[in-house]
């Protein structure tokens, strides 16, 4: 039972509705993808990035921050929509609006929580922080949108082939060696059927 005290939240419910949104809204998929489903695979590849980066380089970030950081990295996407990379970054001014418009939604979602939940959720909701984890989380971003790329091009959709070249340029510009780890290890096999990925002996 409600306790009278206590105010509704429309958070959740807001968070909720990731799974109503369309990824690749210009482009003809094979496979379509939403908002949730792509979230939850870059928290996945984002905490892989940071234990490959513990394991093997040396890094000592938290593994379990940077896929909590990336569950919620496109949630002001309830609020706005997913709004095209081709028309989001046209020219400055778009991307500078369109950043905007990311930053009051994001405000919006932090203040539909209760008080003395706030401070726990705003450093999750924000996407302009620049740090570690930020960059970790959009390395995880990019990874997911080019292995994207690669399923739909094994599957002869010749539709993403254009934004398959632009992700290897931008995943090339931030390339460390968690990235280029899991590229070598774990990218080749998006490429396959299920019949090839099934069949490997362990």
């Amino acid at each position: 039972m409600k306790d009278s005290h206590v105010s509704r939240s429309h958070f959740f419910a807001h968070m909720a509705r990731m799974k109503l949104i369309q990824r690749w809204p210009l482009m003809r998929s094979i496979e379509q993808e939403n908002v949730a489903e792509h979230s939850l695979q870059v928290a996945m590849v984002a905490h892989a990035l940071v234990v490959i980066k513990n394991t093997f380089f040396n890094g000592t970030l938290d593994p379990a921050k940077a896929a909590m950081q990336a569950l919620f990295h496109d949630a002001s996407e309830v609020l706005t929509g997913d709004l095209p990379t081709p028309v989001k970054y046209y020219n400055e001014e778009m991307a500078r609006a369109y950043k905007e418009i990311e930053s009051n939604a994001e405000q919006s979602l932090v203040k539909m929580l209760p008080t003395e939940l706030q401070a726990a959720y705003a450093p999750l909701l924000s996407a302009h922080a620049n740090d570690e984890y930020a960059h970790t989380v959009k390395s995880a971003d990019l990874l997911c949108a080019y292995l994207k790329c690669a399923e739909e091009l094994s599957a002869g959709n010749q539709e993403f082939a254009a934004a398959q070249k632009r992700l290897t340029a931008m995943l090339e510009a931030r390339m460390n060696p968690e990235i280029r780890y899991f590229l070598d290890v774990f990218a080749p096999s998006f490429s396959l059927s299920l019949d090839d990925i099934s069949s490997a002996q362990f």
